[in-house]
C-alpha cells in the first residue's frame, strides 16, 4: 500500500519546485514576460501539472497566500480568551521578525520580489485581492465571536492594514537601499507603532497639524 505521507511529501516537493522555478524566471525577466509553458518546461513538468498546483499564474509567484491566510486566521481564532486579536497578531508579527521569516518583510532578498510584484498590474491586483481575503477571514471570525458584523469588519480591516503596511514599510526601505540588518533591528518598533494605532485608535492624529 502506498504511503499517504510520502505521496503528500512528493506533491509538496513538486509544488515547491514549480514555484521556485517560476519565481526565478519572473525575477530574471518580469512576470508578464514569462509564460506558463516556459515555466513547465524549465521545471520538467507538463503545463497541465502547473495548473493543477496553481490554477492562476499569479499564484505561482504569490504562492504563500494559502499558508499565510490559514496561519493568520488561526492566530485570531485560537488565541487565549484573555488575549485580543490585536495583541495576538502583534505577537505573531514579532515572531515572524525574530525568526527571519520572509513575510516579516525585513529580509535581504526582498528587492527582487518587490520589483516583480510592483511592476506587474496583474500581480498587484492579486496582492490586493489577497489582502481582502485576509480581512474577510478576520471579519468572519470576529463576527462569529461577537455577532457584530459592522464593528468586526472595521476591526478586521484595521488589523489587515497594520499587517500589510508593516510588511511594505520594511520592504520599501530595503528596496531603497537601506541596510537589511538595520531595517530588521528597527522593525520591531514599527510593528508596535502599527498595532498601537489599531489598539488605541487614531484619536486626534495628527494633533499638531496646522493649516
Amino acid at each position: 500500500m502506498a504511503d499517504p505521507g510520502l505521496r503528500e511529501r512528493k506533491k509538496q516537493a513538486t509544488r515547491l519546485l514549480i514555484s521556485n522555478v517560476a519565481t526565478g524566471l519572473f525575477v530574471q525577466r518580469g512576470f508578464e514576460e514569462v509564460t506558463v509553458a516556459e515555466i513547465a518546461e524549465a521545471a520538467g513538468v507538463s503545463k497541465m501539472t502547473v495548473f493543477n498546483y496553481f490554477p492562476r499564474k499569479e499564484d505561482l509567484f504569490l504562492d504563500r497566500h494559502a499558508e499565510r491566510l490559514a496561519e493568520l486566521t488561526s492566530v485570531v481564532r485560537s488565541r487565549p480568551a484573555d488575549v485580543s486579536p490585536c495583541a495576538a497578531l502583534r505577537r505573531h508579527q514579532h515572531e515572524l521578525l525574530s525568526s527571519g521569516h520572509p513575510l516579516s518583510g525585513a529580509i535581504a532578498g526582498g528587492p527582487g520580489f518587490w520589483w516583480v510584484l510592483t511592476s506587474s498590474p496583474a500581480l498587484m491586483a492579486r496582492w490586493y485581492e489577497q489582502e481582502r481575503e485576509i480581512a474577510d477571514a478576520f471579519a468572519a471570525v470576529l463576527t462569529e465571536e461577537t455577532g457584530d458584523a459592522f464593528r468586526s469588519r472595521v476591526v478586521a480591516g484595521l488589523l489587515t492594514t497594520a499587517i500589510t503596511t508593516v510588511f511594505a514599510h520594511a520592504m520599501g526601505r530595503i528596496v531603497a537601499g537601506e541596510d537589511a540588518e538595520l531595517v530588521r533591528r528597527e522593525q520591531a518598533a514599527i510593528v508596535d507603532q502599527a498595532f498601537d494605532l489599531v489598539e488605541h485608535g487614531v484619536r486626534q492624529f495628527p494633533a499638531d497639524r496646522t493649516d
